[in-house]
């Protein structure tokens, strides 16, 4: 049984949530960094991904207006938002400030 966006970003402590569009070509480059970031982070970080056209209702409930929109949640709140491409030593050091 999968668990549901809300039981995932409370249960874990940091959760990255990349909201994505297939079409979309920055979020193309977002992959790679995540997998690396993943790879850098461990256990540390939970990567959740969201297509907006497929889950209208979580893009909505975060206002999402551009893709990709990187959303990072500690102990189950937002901590920080960022639209666009990040790269990933820059993305783990913002993780690692909370």
């Amino acid at each position: 049984m999968s668990k549901s966006f809300s039981e995932i970003v409370n249960e874990k402590p940091l959760v990255l949530v990349d909201f994505f569009a297939e079409w979309c070509g920055p979020c193309k480059m977002m992959k790679p960094i995540l997998e690396e970031l993943k790879q850098q982070m461990g256990e540390e970080i939970t990567i959740l991904k969201v297509d907006v056209d497929k889950s209208p209702q979580a893009s909505q409930a975060f206002n999402i207006s551009g893709v990709p929109t990187l959303v990072l949640f500690k102990d189950g709140k937002i901590a920080w938002r960022q639209s666009g491409v990040v790269p990933a030593p820059q993305l783990e050091k913002i993780i690692r400030s909370y």
